[in-house]
């Protein structure tokens, strides 16, 4: 595993690279649900939360300059670093239950 750092150039994704992308992020996703479980309404949150956070990672990993399991002009490792990371942050905000108030 190597990270190489280099001056950021632009990168044009393509279709196929973009559909890869997001193939890669559903994956991600739908791995994540049936770890953790729930319902449809929860896949579907989990499905949004990794496409994002792929699409993060993939940002960063074009702004900065970093590469990690690069596939063309996708980065596949930053992108699923990104992906996982929102999966756990949203997993952990949507498992926090309110207080119940005591009282009138």
């Amino acid at each position: 595993m190597t990270v190489r750092l280099q001056k950021a150039t632009a990168v044009r994704m393509t279709i196929p690279a973009l559909l890869f992308g997001l193939i890669l992020a559903l994956l991600a996703g739908a791995l994540f649900h049936a770890v953790r479980g729930g319902d449809g309404l929860r896949l579907l949150v989990n499905s949004l939360l990794s496409i994002l956070g792929f699409a993060i990672g993939q940002w960063g990993s074009m702004a900065f300059g970093w590469t990690l399991f690069p596939f063309g002009a996708l980065d596949i490792g930053f992108g699923l670093i990104g992906s996982i990371l929102l999966l756990l942050l949203g997993d952990w905000l949507s498992r926090i239950e309110p207080k119940k108030k005591k009282g009138v």
